[in-house]
């Protein structure tokens, strides 16, 4: 069995005063994605930088610094690593890193957020546009081989309407607007990647895995579905068991997003 978990972590540094490192030392996950991790490897405690028991990728942002940041966190070391996705802009820019354990590959992905009307959301656009054509080549590459692909993370897209709490409200902000949910849309049925998580929970409302900070979402449940496992058909299928690891209060997250684990019937 493949345990990954995947987990946006609001800031590695803070995270790890908030309780991350007792997250990491519990979980009996294999590999463990993270995004958000604003830091670079000689800025992280040992303790982050070398946890006991784990192999970490960092791939940080090398212009914008304390921004973005993506990392693998592995109980063994990958045979491969590749970061970036060969679009200039973007591959040194912590968003994308991918790495090889047996005959599956695991990646984490951070989508840029977006803001409607400001650079972030062009900047959102043009990621969009250029990780699509590189989702429809890796699955023909890593297929072609007899592997199968995962991508973690969070995509800053809720696809349907049961993905967030307060849909209604929320359709002309990014994160749910119609071309966004049109191009997730595309990854599924034009790339032909799997939802892992809906796959096995059909019904909504949720599992949300994001909170805003803002008012009482979080215990209102008033979340958002954006941290995602999107696998190739073959690996999905052998997907038996999705959770997310809701925080039992407010008070002890040591993130705004909950992990997301997926356990799959797969030896590595």
């Amino acid at each position: 069995m493949l345990k990954v978990t995947t987990v946006n972590v609001n800031g590695l540094r803070a995270a790890a005063k908030k309780g991350y490192l007792e997250w990491l030392a519990g979980t009996d996950a294999d590999v463990a994605c993270l995004q958000e991790t604003r830091a670079e490897l000689a800025q992280l405690p040992e303790a982050v930088r070398e946890p006991d028991g784990w192999h970490l990728v960092l791939e940080a942002a090398a212009e914008a610094k304390g921004r973005a940041g993506v990392a693998l966190l592995s109980r063994r070391e990958p045979s491969a690593v590749r970061a970036g996705f060969g679009v200039a802009e973007f591959d040194r820019s912590g968003r994308y890193v991918e790495a090889d354990f047996g005959p599956v590959s695991v990646a984490s992905l951070y989508l840029p957020s977006g803001e409607v009307g400001t650079p972030r959301q062009a900047e959102k656009e043009r990621f969009m546009d250029t990780f699509l054509p590189f989702l429809v080549r890796r699955r023909a590459e890593v297929e072609a081989e007899g592997r199968e692909l995962v991508v973690c993370g969070d995509w800053n897209i809720a696809h349907r309407e049961d993905d967030l709490k307060n849909w209604r409200t929320n359709r002309k902000n990014s994160g749910f607007l119609p071309e966004e949910r049109e191009w997730l849309t595309r990854v599924y049925e034009e790339a032909g990647f799997v939802d892992v998580v809906r796959a096995l929970h059909p019904e909504g409302p949720g599992p949300y895995s994001w909170w805003s900070v803002r008012g009482k979402a979080f215990d209102n449940d008033a979340g958002w579905r954006i941290d995602l496992q999107v696998a190739t058909p073959g690996l999905a299928a052998k997907a038996v068991s999705a959770v997310v690891e809701r925080a039992e209060s407010y008070d002890t997250r040591w993130s705004d997003h909950a992990p997301v684990t997926v356990a799959y019937d797969v030896a590595v």
